[in-house]
């Protein structure tokens, strides 16, 4: 279904930017199999009108010596279903990534992610979402010969605005193989946000928190982090930017602090 006029599909991209967005998928190099942070300036409890979206998020940082960059091309589909009083949207997500230490240099495909999510809008510019997907195993040497089971728990308000979001994510390895190196742990991550408008653009504080809940295998050590950030973000009409730049508070078992520019783009297909 095409989006019909000029305001709908504003209100479209403001939905999936600015005031309030449903959540997408994007990975990690190590520890949670979702990329904390990766839902940051989104509101996931908001449904989306229907229709199809293109939405993309690159970002790269520095832990310690470790240089990682993701992008994360989705596609995103806000059904006519309903069900149980909410909008059904499907998601699919194809991400790449490349890490580098001193010597060394990796890149390739990452796990996939196929998604389906329940979004009921409760009224007074209040959503909550269910999400569940998953992130089949794949042999690249940046991914995971593992599959893992994936559940989000999202909240938004988008009223006046604002966006304040908070999103829940849960991750479950189901299968492995024998290599030690390629299980993963299970995972919880909170991704939130607290941005306002003014006119086109939008500013405002985001943060993330990370921590691993299980040990895949006998010395692992287990990662935690906090991270804070400010996001900005401008609505063009039928495109929407945004940028964030955040910073770890605290962390334990990575290489170092990670410092992360992101950038994404959205745009409405149909």
């Amino acid at each position: 279904m095409k989006i019909q006029s000029r305001t709908h599909t504003a209100r479209a991209l403001a939905l999936l930017a600015g005031t309030a967005l449903a959540g997408f998928a994007v990975p990690a190099f190590a520890g949670s199999v979702t990329q904390p942070g990766e839902t940051i300036g989104l509101a996931p409890g908001t449904p989306l009108p229907q229709g199809v979206y293109l939405v993309d998020t690159t970002d790269y940082g520095n832990l310690g010596k470790e240089a990682l960059g993701v992008t994360i091309p989705v596609v995103a589909w806000s059904t006519p279903v309903h069900l149980l009083g909410a909008r059904v949207q499907l998601y699919a997500a194809f991400p790449l990534a490349e890490a580098s230490v001193p010597g060394a240099h990796v890149q390739g495909w990452y796990n996939p992610w196929f998604a389906g999510q329940l979004a009921w809008d409760l009224g007074n510019n209040i959503g909550v979402s269910y999400l569940l997907g998953t992130y089949p195993k794949l042999s690249s040497p940046v991914a995971n010969d593992a599959t893992t089971i994936n559940q989000r728990f999202a909240v938004s308000y988008t009223g006046n605005g604002l966006n304040l979001s908070a999103n829940l994510i849960i991750g479950n390895e189901v299968n492995n193989s024998s290599v030690n190196a390629s299980k993963v742990p299970n995972y919880l991550n909170l991704d939130l946000t607290a941005t306002k408008s003014f006119g086109n653009w939008s500013f405002g504080p985001v943060a993330y928190y990370s921590t691993d809940t299980s040990s895949p295998y006998s010395g692992y050590q287990k990662q935690h982090q906090f991270a804070m950030g400010g996001l900005v973000g401008y609505n063009f009409g039928k495109v929407v930017l945004q940028s964030y730049l955040t910073h770890d508070v605290t962390q334990t078992g990575y290489l170092g602090n990670d410092t992360r520019f992101w950038f994404r783009f959205i745009i409405p297909v149909s």
